[in-house]
């Protein structure tokens, strides 16, 4: 079975398909301003690395986020929930961690279907 790499570098690559699925790598945001702009970049972001490996966000399989502080999470859900279409809701669950770099409030990772 064959196994694409996408944007691949020394530690990692963004995205993976394998046997019709396609895995993205934790996706984070340089936008500063607000959790929600950050959101809506990376969901941005999310959007053009599916597209490019042939899926798309009404195939999500599975979602994780990862939030600096939880107390942000309504206003990231208000973003994901306008992002993803009805009835297409992946599994999903969201928790809170330090994440890699400072100003770095949100990461998504996603699993799709191709």
């Amino acid at each position: 079975m064959e196994i694409i790499r996408s944007e691949t570098g020394t530690r990692m690559s963004r995205a993976v398909v394998h046997n019709e699925v396609v895995y993205l790598a934790g996706t984070t945001g340089t936008a500063y301003d607000s959790v929600a702009e950050q959101t809506e970049e990376i969901l941005s972001k999310i959007d053009g690395l599916l597209s490019d490996s042939g899926s798309d966000k009404s195939k999500l399989l599975r979602a994780e986020i990862w939030l600096d502080d939880m107390r942000s999470f309504d206003e990231m859900n208000a973003v994901w929930d306008e992002w993803i279409p009805e009835g297409c809701a992946p599994t999903r669950a969201c928790g809170s961690a330090t994440l890699g770099r400072t100003g770095v409030w949100v990461e998504i990772i996603i699993t799709a279907a191709l």
